[in-house]
């Protein structure tokens, strides 16, 4: 049951034997050239408006350590995220962020390269922070061994943070949609508003957590600094 459950989110959609799931993923590319042409209609503005707020919130995190330009970096990061958890949200277009092999893609290269950068650039800082202000002496070894092991698993965290979710909503919504078929009238009306309930919840949630992939990855970079 559990096999045939999650096998709706198997990469299974192919023509010619060639695989056309992750090409939803670049699917925003045949979209974006537009902005370039047309006069900005009031979604572009909308948008605009969103990154500039988004750039002034990341802007705060990475002040003290004056890589404001960094922003753009997590702003281009929110903005495929969340692109490609509104896709998932459509029917029959594979939603690739409920896959660890997408998500670890993205959160494992970010981590490699802050813990690259602050190594070698701010060594005696990143000793520094394995033991926090004010630990007693005698827990010092227990509080790096935690501090490094906390460290290590943050790329994991992100990924599985963003696939759960993505996959928590999904399955929910396909569950109470395979019910339908042996439901009564009266009671499939109450499962139709359920489900455009829980439509409108997982578009909250991809933008949550879009959000929130961002700003953790924002915080991890200006820790390193």
């Amino acid at each position: 049951m559990m096999t045939n459950l999650f096998s709706v989110f198997d990469p299974s959609t192919n023509i010619f034997n060639m695989s056309l799931n992750w090409l939803s993923t670049f699917l925003g590319l045949l979209m974006i050239p537009s902005m370039f042409w047309f006069i900005p209609s009031r979604y572009q503005l909308i948008w605009n408006k969103t990154l500039i707020t988004l750039h002034n919130e990341f802007k705060i995190l990475l002040e003290p350590n004056n890589h404001n330009s960094s922003s753009f970096i997590f702003i281009s990061l929110f903005t495929m995220i969340l692109f490609n958890n509104f896709l998932g949200l459509f029917p029959y277009i594979f939603t690739s962020t409920s896959h660890l092999t997408f998500t670890l893609s993205l959160a494992l290269p970010l981590w490699m390269s802050f813990m690259i950068y602050g190594w070698l650039n701010n060594t005696q800082y990143m000793f520094a922070h394995l033991v926090p202000q004010g630990t007693p002496a005698i827990l010092m070894p227990f509080m790096v061994c935690i501090e490094t092991i906390s460290n290590i698993i943050r790329p994991g965290t992100l990924a599985v943070r963003l696939a759960a979710n993505m996959i928590a909503g999904h399955l929910l919504l396909i569950l109470l949609g395979n019910t339908g078929s042996s439901l009564s009238y009266y009671i499939l009306n109450l499962l139709i508003m359920a489900q455009i309930m829980l439509l409108i919840l997982e578009a909250a949630v991809a933008i949550i957590q879009s959000y929130v992939f961002a700003v953790l990855s924002t915080l991890y970079f200006s820790e390193v600094n």
